[in-house]
């Protein structure tokens, strides 16, 4: 079986085709996120990246925001149309391809975690995801980013690519190395897990149980929607 690993990003929409056992078999291929990131253009442009993907058998999507059984419930940095539409169905029809759709940090989680204990992820990118697992086993739709951080701001709002761009490196790596150790105090993490576009812009000191993954770990997770579900599945196919 393969599979079309699709990680949809609020600048981003990348794909990927993955073995039975999670290993790539193509390159990734990234385009900018259409403008405006409505739903009938980001289809579309998953589909024109899977012409130079070769075959595949089924379809596992990262979306940012909420998902329910297939439904995106929130879009924070896409479109308001996104919210209520049923990804999972519509991208199948598409392609004439099963679908899976997970909220993107939960699929990249799925790709970085070594299933011990208590495992947070963050990702640190156009805006602000995080995915909670105990011993493995996802608490889905964790929405860190949105709950405040500090100064009456959320995560998102002091960590997010636009919040880069206004206070500069120096000053956005302070704040990291402020979360880090809120976050450690609110879940008592084993470790916590880093990925996202914005991981390059990290210069602070990590402590030991805060490991850095690559930005290809949220395509290597989309394996993982595919498992049964007494493994942890966190959705069901379309």
């Amino acid at each position: 079986m393969r599979t079309l690993s699709v990680d949809i990003g609020g600048s981003g929409v990348k794909v990927m085709v993955l073995d039975k056992a999670g290993h790539a078999l193509t390159q990734r291929s990234r385009v900018e996120t259409p403008q405006p990131p409505i739903p009938d253009a980001v289809i579309v442009v998953i589909a024109q990246l899977t012409e130079g993907q070769g075959e595949f058998d089924r379809v596992s999507v990262g979306f940012p925001g909420v998902v329910r059984n297939g439904v995106t419930a929130t879009a924070v940095n896409l479109d308001p149309s996104w919210i209520g539409f049923d990804l999972a169905t519509a991208l199948s029809q598409h392609l004439s391809k099963p679908v899976r759709v997970a909220n993107d940090a939960d699929m990249q989680g799925m790709g970085a975690i070594v299933g011990k204990g208590v495992e947070l992820v963050i990702t640190l990118g156009t805006g602000f995801g995080s995915a909670l697992f105990v011993n493995g086993q996802l608490v889905p739709n964790l929405e860190m980013g949105h709950h405040e951080f500090r100064n009456e701001e959320t995560y998102e709002q002091q960590l997010g690519r636009e919040a880069l761009d206004r206070v500069g490196k120096k000053k956005w790596n302070r704040r990291l190395e402020k979360a880090i150790a809120s976050l450690e105090h609110l879940f008592n993490y084993d470790t916590l897990h880093i990925g996202g576009g914005n991981t390059d812009k990290i210069a602070i000191e990590l402590p030991a149980n805060v490991k850095v993954v690559p930005n290809v770990t949220g395509l290597f997770g989309g394996i993982a929607l595919w498992r049964d579900a007494s493994e942890g599945n966190p959705d069901q196919p379309s």
